[in-house]
């Protein structure tokens, strides 16, 4: 597999969180340039940063290994996107354009019309581009990045079985969409709060815990009406 030097990054994170290169194991950079066919100079760059996100570990006499993070290192990252999402939310309200609009709403009619024909295949990666949407929107780099990061990591410890159907959550899509119209802040957080916690209710720790089962993540659950005008 040949690709871009630029892109050297991207790809071993996704085979870091997609489980290609295991938790522990070992990331030889002379492998790794085989496997995605640069050289060794944009794999040593590309180590550096993954390390800097916590993807990778610099170990004694073993060099560089995929990070195993504590199920309490797991548990902050949904509390981080608990608080983050719904402030990222508040400010697409303020500072968000016309084209992330545009965006935003033919995401949420796709993911509507797919998840009310029950065709689940693509609605995963639907909903990541929503919320990739909707974190651009917000008009700061660099809580984008952190957002980005967050969900990355979260995919690579987590597996998701969702308590509400796609047709109730990609509803809550549309009413956060709707209220990031009208440039409605509050509003805006208060419905992204209520579908993060949602959401976090449905992750569970990759592995297995107690029973055989990976743990199911608690949290609260605090009604909001999404119910709305819409544009």
């Amino acid at each position: 597999m040949r690709i871009p030097a630029h892109s050297v990054c991207t790809a071993i994170r996704d085979d870091i969180v997609a489980g290609v290169h295991e938790r522990g194991s070992r990331l030889t950079e002379e492998v790794l340039a085989r496997r995605y066919g640069v050289s060794r100079v944009p794999v040593r760059e590309a180590l550096r940063t993954l390390e800097a996100e916590g993807f990778v570990v610099t170990r004694r006499h073993a060099g560089a290994c995929v990070a195993e993070p504590t199920e309490q290192e797991a548990a902050d990252l949904l509390e981080m996107r608990m608080l983050l999402e719904p402030l990222g939310a508040a400010r697409a309200a303020q500072r968000r354009t016309e084209a992330h609009l545009k965006v935003l709403r033919g995401l949420v009619r796709l993911g509507q019309e797919r998840a009310r024909r029950g065709n689940s295949d693509d609605l995963r990666s639907l909903g990541g581009w929503f919320h990739e949407t909707l974190a651009q929107a917000c008009g700061s780099p660099a809580l984008t990045a952190t957002l980005t990061q967050l969900r990355h990591k979260i995919a690579w410890m987590y597996t998701v079985e969702p308590t509400v159907g796609p047709v109730e959550s990609w509803a809550e899509h549309g009413a956060i969409v709707d209220a990031v119209a009208r440039g409605d802040g509050e509003r805006a957080r208060a419905l992204a709060a209520l579908h993060t916690e949602r959401s976090t209710a449905a992750h569970r720790l990759r592995g297995t815990g107690g029973a055989g089962r990976p743990e199911r993540v608690r949290s609260s659950q605090h009604p909001v009406n999404i119910s709305g005008p819409r544009n």
